[in-house]
C-alpha cells in the first residue's frame, strides 16, 4: 500500500482535492440540520460531538498541554472551530448553502491580510490586486440578488456572517502555521477541541428542544449534523491542520479554491439556482485567490 507523504507536491495536492470534498460537503449537511434545528443548536451539536469523538485523543495528550501553547489552543479552539461554526449556521439561515461555500473562498484574502498585519508575512503588488478582486466579488455577491437585480437597499447582511467566519479562518491559519509548534495535526485539533467542547455541552443542556423533537425528522436531521461533525470537523480539521505544517498557510487556505464547487453541486441538487450574475461575482472571487496565492519565480 503506498504510502501518504505530505512533503509530496502530488500527494499535498490529492489531499486538498479530498478536504474540499469534505468541506464542499459540510454546507449542505448545515442546510439539513437547519430542517429541524435551530442555527445555534446545529453548531452547538457540531462542536460537542466533534469533541466527544476527540475526547480519547485529547485525555491522552493533554500532558502536552503548556504555558507555551495554551493561548495557541485557545485561538484554534474557539476562533478556528467554534464561532465560525455558529457564524455559518446563522448565515445559511437566510442564504443558500452553494452561496455559503463561495463566500467561503474569500479565506485565502484574509489569510494574507492577517498574516502581513500580524505575523509578518510578505506579498507583492499582485496579491494586493487579488485582495481588491476578491473583495469586490464578494461584496458583489451580498449586494446583488440571485437573479441580478440590484438590492443594494435591502442588502443581505447574513452573508456578512460568512466573511466574519473567513476572518476567523485567516487568524487561525496563520496562528497555526506559525504559533504552534511540537503538536501533530490530531495533538492539536483533540487539545483544542478540550477548550471548547464542554461549553458546547453546557449550552446544549439548557437550550429548548420542543420545536426540533416536533419536527417529523429530527432524527434524521441530527444524523445530517453527527455526519457534519465527525467528517467535516473531526476528519476534516486533523486533515487540514496537518497540511498547512507540510506546506503553507496560504497553499492551505486554498482548500477554498475548491469549496465553491461542492458546495455548488450539492446545492443545485437540492434545487437551489445560481444565476450568471452569482458566477461572475464568483469568477471575481476565484481570480482573486488565483493572484493572492501567486509568487514570485525563482531565477533558474
Amino acid at each position: 500500500m503506498t504510502k501518504i507523504n505530505l512533503n509530496n507536491k502530488a500527494w499535498q495536492w490529492v489531499t486538498l482535492i479530498f478536504l474540499s470534498f469534505i468541506w464542499g460537503s459540510s454546507f449542505i449537511l448545515m442546510k439539513k440540520g437547519l430542517r429541524s434545528y435551530s442555527h445555534d443548536q446545529v453548531a452547538a451539536f457540531r462542536i460537542f460531538i466533534s469533541f466527544i469523538a476527540f475526547l480519547p485523543f485529547g485525555i491522552k495528550y493533554l500532558k502536552k498541554v503548556n504555558k507555551d501553547n495554551i493561548v495557541a489552543l485557545f485561538v484554534v479552539g474557539f476562533i478556528g472551530s467554534t464561532i465560525p461554526a455558529f457564524l455559518f449556521t446563522k448565515a445559511q439561515t437566510n442564504i443558500d448553502s452553494g452561496l455559503a461555500g463561495i463566500l467561503n473562498s474569500i479565506t485565502p484574502l484574509f489569510t494574507l491580510i492577517i498574516g502581513l498585519i500580524f505575523y509578518n508575512s510578505k506579498a507583492r503588488l499582485i496579491n494586493a490586486i487579488g485582495i481588491f478582486l476578491g473583495l469586490i466579488g464578494a461584496s458583489g455577491l451580498i449586494i446583488y440578488s440571485a437573479d441580478g437585480t440590484h438590492i443594494l437597499g435591502n442588502i443581505n447582511y447574513y452573508g456578512f456572517f460568512v466573511v466574519i467566519a473567513t476572518i476567523c479562518y485567516g487568524i487561525n491559519v496563520n496562528h497555526v502555521k506559525y504559533k504552534i509548534k511540537g503538536l501533530n495535526g490530531l495533538e492539536l485539533t483533540s487539545l483544542a477541541f478540550m477548550f471548547v467542547g464542554p461549553f458546547a455541552g453546557i449550552y446544549l443542556l439548557f437550550t429548548d428542544f420542543s420545536q426540533a423533537i416536533a419536527s417529523e425528522g429530527y432524527l434524521l436531521d441530527l444524523f445530517y449534523i453527527a455526519l457534519l461533525a465527525v467528517v467535516g470537523t473531526v476528519i476534516a480539521l486533523v486533515i487540514f491542520n496537518t497540511l498547512i505544517q507540510y506546506t503553507s498557510a496560504l497553499f492551505g487556505a486554498s482548500v477554498t479554491y475548491l469549496i465553491p464547487i461542492f458546495a455548488i453541486m450539492w446545492g443545485l441538487f437540492d434545487g437551489e439556482n445560481l444565476s450568471v450574475f452569482q458566477f461572475l461575482f464568483m469568477g471575481l472571487i476565484f481570480t482573486g485567490v488565483y493572484l493572492v496565492n501567486k509568487r514570485k519565480q525563482k531565477q533558474k
